[in-house]
C-alpha cells in the first residue's frame, strides 16, 4: 500500500467540501489533478471512497468507515509538525515554579533576569511562597517544579539536589563579634536571639550539637519571616541567622554576616517535581538553565 499525505489531504478535503471544485478551489488544484489524487488513493485501498452522481458527491460505505481514521492520521502528523516546532524553537512558553519566599526574593531575580536575556519568550510566573507550600504546589500541580530545602515527601515526587549553603549569623556592625572572621555557634550563650519559627529552627538545632542546640532550640524572639528578624537586628533586638543569598538584604539593613562554625552546618536545596510527569519545552528549558547557572556559580559540573 502507497498512501501519500497527498492523497489523504485530498480525500479529506472532498468530504469536507462535498464538491470537486471547491476541493480543487481550496488546495489550489485542477481538478483533474484532485480527481487524479482520489483515483490513486481508491487504488491503493481497492475501494470506491465516493458515490457520484451527476448533481451530487457523497461518501461511499468504506468512504464513511475511512474518513475519520485519514483524519486523525493527519491530525497526528500535525501535532507532530508542532511538536518538531517546539523543539527546533525550544525557547517559547510558559513555565511556573514555586520557590521558598527567601530565596525568591534574594537569589531568584538574578537568576530569572539571567534566564529572560537568554530566552525572551518564555514567561516565568514565580510563585513565591511559604516553605511548606513549595511541595503542596508541585504536588497539586500548580508549578512545573519548585526549589525549596530538604523536606520529607512522597513517592509521587522526585527531588533533585541542587545545592548546599552554611549558616551565617546576622549582627550589627558595632556588635563585639562582628569583630572576628568567624563566629563559634557556642559563643551564642548570652546573646539575645532571634529565630525564625518551626520547622526552620528545629531543623537547624537537630544538626548541632546539644549545648548549642539548646541555644537555637530557646530565642528570645520567634518570627516569620527573615525580613522580620533583619529589622529587628537592625532595631538592637539581637542576632539572627540567614543563608549566604541574603547577603544583599543584610547590606540594605546596614548589618554584617560571619560564617558560624564548630560545626558548619549546611542547608540543602532541592528541585522537586512531580514523578513520570514530562516537562513541557519551556519548563525544560528552565530546568536546564538553572542547573548550568547554579552549576557556574558554584564550580560544579552539572550532572
Amino acid at each position: 500500500m502507497n498512501i501519500t499525505l497527498r492523497q489523504l489531504k485530498a480525500f479529506i478535503t472532498v468530504a469536507d467540501c462535498g464538491s470537486f471544485t471547491r476541493a480543487a478551489d481550496t488546495l489550489c488544484l485542477t481538478q483533474s489533478a484532485l480527481s487524479g489524487l482520489i483515483k490513486e488513493l481508491e487504488h491503493n485501498l481497492g475501494v470506491r471512497l465516493f458515490d457520484r452522481t451527476t448533481r451530487q458527491l457523497h461518501l461511499s460505505a468504506a468512504g464513511e468507515v475511512l474518513l475519520p481514521q485519514a483524519q486523525r492520521i493527519l491530525h497526528e502528523l500535525d501535532m507532530l509538525d508542532l511538536e518538531l516546532h517546539n523543539l527546533k524553537s525550544r525557547y517559547q512558553g510558559q513555565v511556573k515554579i514555586a520557590v521558598s519566599q527567601q530565596l525568591a526574593a534574594s537569589a531568584l531575580p538574578d537568576l530569572l533576569a539571567a534566564f529572560r536575556s537568554r530566552c525572551p519568550d518564555i514567561r516565568v510566573n514565580l510563585l513565591d511562597c511559604d516553605v511548606e507550600q513549595v511541595l503542596r504546589r508541585v504536588q497539586g500541580n500548580e508549578a512545573d517544579f519548585g526549589i525549596g530545602p530538604e523536606r520529607t515527601h512522597g513517592s509521587d515526587t522526585e527531588s533533585e539536589h541542587l545545592f548546599a549553603l552554611p549558616f551565617y549569623l546576622v549582627l550589627p556592625p558595632s556588635h563585639p563579634l562582628a569583630r572576628r572572621r568567624k563566629v563559634c555557634w557556642h559563643d551564642l550563650a548570652g546573646q539575645t536571639l532571634i529565630a525564625l519559627n518551626s520547622p526552620f529552627t528545629d531543623r537547624l538545632a537537630s544538626a548541632l550539637p546539644e549545648q548549642a542546640a539548646q541555644i537555637v532550640r530557646h530565642p528570645a524572639y520567634r518570627v516569620n519571616f527573615l525580613s522580620t528578624a533583619l529589622g529587628m537586628v537592625r532595631a538592637g533586638l539581637g542576632v539572627s541567622f540567614c543563608m549566604p543569598y541574603a547577603a544583599d538584604w543584610v547590606r540594605r539593613h546596614g548589618l554584617t554576616m560571619k560564617p558560624l562554625y564548630k560545626p558548619q552546618v549546611e542547608r540543602s536545596f532541592y528541585l522537586y517535581r512531580r514523578r513520570h510527569r514530562s516537562f513541557s519545552v519551556a519548563a525544560d528549558a528552565l530546568y536546564r538553565f538553572i542547573r548550568a547557572y547554579i552549576a557556574e556559580k558554584t564550580g560544579a559540573t552539572p550532572l
